[in-house]
């Protein structure tokens, strides 16, 4: 069945510097689940916390339901995320240590279950954020340079 990207952060990579990502489950009630295939969802503003041993992601905008009733779930609710108790005990020493954050990258499906990729992040300076920004106009300059000269127009 492979892979249907959900959603996407683009701002997360700009504003922080990734150091390794991982997979993990969501915890999804019935109707988020249909509103996710209708793909209605926004990572803006997430982030994932540790409380009690357990790993939550915050701040996941998933739209109500169109065909939906009354009980539809709050929108911006705190959900569990689906982890291995090493992984998680792993991410704790980071995050408490180091001054990492949990940062969700993209939301998609994997063979019918719902995924979120995880970032382990650190909040770049706004030197580093001019920096990449540079970085990534000279790249597009030069890949115009470069399809001039191809013939390629």
């Amino acid at each position: 069945m492979g892979e249907k990207l959900i959603c996407q952060n683009k701002k997360a990579r700009f504003h922080y510097s990734i150091e390794d990502s991982m997979e993990a489950g969501i915890c999804l009630l019935g109707t988020e689940v249909k509103s996710l295939r209708e793909g209605k969802a926004n990572l803006g503003d997430s982030y994932g916390t540790i409380k009690d041993g357990e790993l939550f992601l915050v701040d996941v905008h998933i739209s109500p339901y169109s065909h939906g009733n009354r009980s539809n779930p709050d929108p911006l609710r705190t959900r569990k995320l689906l982890l291995h108790k090493r992984e998680i005990r792993r991410l704790i020493g980071k995050v408490q240590e180091k001054g990492f954050t949990l940062i969700p990258l993209r939301l998609y499906f994997s063979n019918g279950k719902a995924k979120v990729e995880l970032g382990l992040a650190k909040g770049k300076k706004l030197f580093d954020k001019r920096e990449s920004l540079k970085r990534k106009t000279m790249e597009r300059d030069m890949e115009r340079g470069r399809k001039g000269f191809d013939g390629d127009r």
